[in-house]
């Protein structure tokens, strides 16, 4: 693939594109990478943290943190893509306490087979494809994923990301 010139978010976002063209894939990726991402977040804000900061509603934890790294990630790739899956991001730490607040069973064990369920989904979405998934060649689309998604939202808006 020709690079020069070519922003890296776009090279980044082709790249992933290239092993997610079937239809049913795709469908599968709208539903999973969402839900993968909340797993994880959910599985991090469960970790033990060595000391309380921030608030009930928002806390510094884990789960906050690693959405910080992310962000930067994010912010780095395109500043307006950054800023949707921010808006993404604290809607899933919202999500998640709230999910925590109202468990019926510890978070752990329901993001766990979420998870689980969701990394399947997305497997049987590469059998379908007959490609494997780009992570594989570059740990780095984990978290081109989500911003592949947003990609399309802003395509669907009309703005540019």
């Amino acid at each position: 693939m020709q690079t020069v010139g070519i922003r890296r978010v776009d090279r980044l976002l082709a790249e992933y594109g290239e092993s997610h063209q079937n239809r049913w894939n795709k469908l599968i990726h709208w539903i999973a990478v969402p839900v993968i991402v909340w797993t994880m977040v959910a599985l991090l804000w469960v970790i033990p943290f060595p000391f309380r900061v921030g608030t009930d509603a928002l806390p510094v934890n884990w789960a906050t943190l690693a959405l910080l790294l992310a962000q930067v990630y994010w912010f780095s790739l395109s500043w307006s893509l950054g800023l949707g899956l921010l808006m993404y991001s604290v809607f899933l730490l919202q999500l998640t306490f709230l999910l925590e607040q109202d468990a019926t069973r510890p978070l752990w064990q329901s993001a766990l087979a979420v998870f689980v369920a969701a990394w399947i989904l997305q497997f049987v979405g590469h059998a379908i494809e007959g490609k494997r998934p780009s992570f594989f060649k570059d740990l780095q689309f984990l978290l081109v994923g989500p911003a592949w998604l947003m990609s399309f939202i802003y395509r669907s808006l009309g703005l540019r990301y």
